[in-house]
């Protein structure tokens, strides 16, 4: 059920003309001028004037833009780890740390995001992410030193933790009407990015005989998707500039997730179907070569998991909001990623294509909590404020994942161990999910 939305936006010091012209119309992209200004929402601000259809169509493309880069960095090492780990010379522990720094740098720079909203228009926080994502992909591709490699992957992973908070935040302001079909959007789009990357990485890689080819190329990628955001961000100062000093509203109260039952189960279901998917991303590869795969078929069925969910990450957010409870999806896709586990421990080599089947089916957890984040608040601020602290403490959880699959990996010698311990994260991201499917908002409870 899709909740009452404001559509105040967090574009700060826009006038109040520039106000009635950016209201998110019921098509979800801003409305004419004429249409009826809504008061200042929780965050003291309004989107700068972008046009009716144009600028919401700027935005929807700037927000799949930014998708595609959203996982790209990280899928296209997790194939071509065997290749960076004799490159560099990576200890099996410092493999480990790599793989488990997205979820590091998700927490860390994502708790920062609703601070930087509250100074800066989104659109000029996007630029900055972008452009520093950008900078980190290329400072890891152009060096031999293991800490320095790890350093740039920890600038690139910055750029997307601050993408990853605001795209929520933006659906809501400018798609009020349209949450689960925008969700999915660029949901699918962001799944397509970590498919393409993690099934071209290796034969790049091959064609240029170096693996920081098959790294390096998704550096344009990045650079390519700022450019839509930086029109809107200059529009967004403009309007700053030219506005006076009463047309920025006052702050209101900020709203806490961090005090609420729903914040703390939105996080910890977040951060658990996080830790297993950052784990598959890192090491479902390798398990499938140690099954008998040659590297590039192991990367194919790694990128399998995404290519098969494109289509599901595009129905799962609109499915999301149509259901008043949630209980079924939790349980289905939960049910979907423990059968995988127990094949792949199995059976990795014989029944390798079904359990990529059901973990993509599985993963679409994602795409669901994702959608859930606007579910479950009402204003802007709310929004911004859970997807803050769902990704940000979600992200520190998820970051068990990939460290500790690598240890246990290293320790026996097998999977079986690192799978024991990705189904107990299972039954607890089960459970939590339980308490976020009822319908509830943030607000209520804060």
């Amino acid at each position: 059920m899709t909740p009452p939305t404001t559509t105040a936006a967090v574009d700060a010091g826009a006038s109040p003309r520039s106000a009635r012209e950016t209201i998110a119309g019921p098509d979800g992209v801003p409305a004419p001028a004429d249409a009826p200004a809504p008061a200042a929402g929780p965050t003291g601000a309004t989107p700068a004037p972008v046009g009716p259809v144009a600028g919401g169509l700027l935005v929807l493309v700037g927000m799949l833009l930014v998708a595609l880069n959203l996982r790209a960095a990280i899928t296209s090492l997790g194939a071509l780890l065997d290749e960076v780990r004799d490159g560099l010379a990576l200890s099996g522990a410092l493999a480990g740390l790599v793989t488990t720094l997205p979820a590091v740098a998700f927490a860390v720079f994502g708790a920062l995001t609703p601070r930087l909203v509250r100074r800066h228009s989104p659109a000029r926080v996007l630029v900055v992410a972008m452009a520093i994502l950008a900078a980190g992909q290329l400072v890891r591709i152009g060096t031999d030193s293991a800490l320095v490699f790890i350093a740039g992957s920890a600038l690139a992973l910055a750029g997307i933790a601050v993408a990853n908070v605001l795209l929520p935040l933006l659906v809501k302001q400018y798609f009020p009407h349209r949450i689960g079909l925008v969700t999915g959007a660029y949901s699918m789009t962001l799944t397509v990015g970590a498919a393409v990357a993690a099934a071209a990485a290796v034969p790049v890689a091959h064609a240029f005989g170096t693996w920081r080819a098959g790294l390096a190329v998704w550096a344009g990628l990045a650079l390519a998707a700022l450019l839509p955001w930086v029109p809107l961000a200059l529009r967004a100062r403009a309007a700053r500039r030219g506005a006076p000093p009463a047309a920025v509203a006052p702050r209101s109260g900020r709203i806490r997730p961090g005090r609420t039952r729903l914040g703390w189960a939105m996080a910890v279901y977040f951060g658990t179907q996080s830790l297993g998917a950052y784990a598959i991303m890192g090491w479902l590869a390798q398990l499938f070569r140690d099954a008998g795969y040659r590297p590039q078929d192991a990367g194919l069925l790694l990128a399998g998991v995404t290519a098969l969910g494109v289509p599901i990450a595009l129905l799962m957010p609109t499915l999301a909001g149509r259901l008043r409870a949630l209980h079924p999806l939790v349980l289905t896709l939960s049910a979907a990623m423990a059968l995988a586990y127990v094949g792949m421990a199995v059976a990795p080599h014989d029944g390798a294509l079904l359990w990529v089947v059901l973990l993509a089916i599985g993963q679409s957890a994602f795409p669901m909590i994702l959608a859930t984040i606007g579910l479950r608040a009402r204003t802007t601020e709310g929004t911004v404020a859970l997807s803050a602290f769902s990704q940000s403490v979600g992200y520190l959880i998820a970051a068990l994942g990939p460290l500790l699959v690598g240890i246990l990996y290293e320790a026996t010698g097998g999977w079986t161990a690192p799978i024991g311990f990705l189904l107990a994260a299972l039954a607890v991201q089960t459970g939590a999910g339980m308490v976020i499917a009822r319908p509830r908002y943030v607000e209520d409870e804060a």
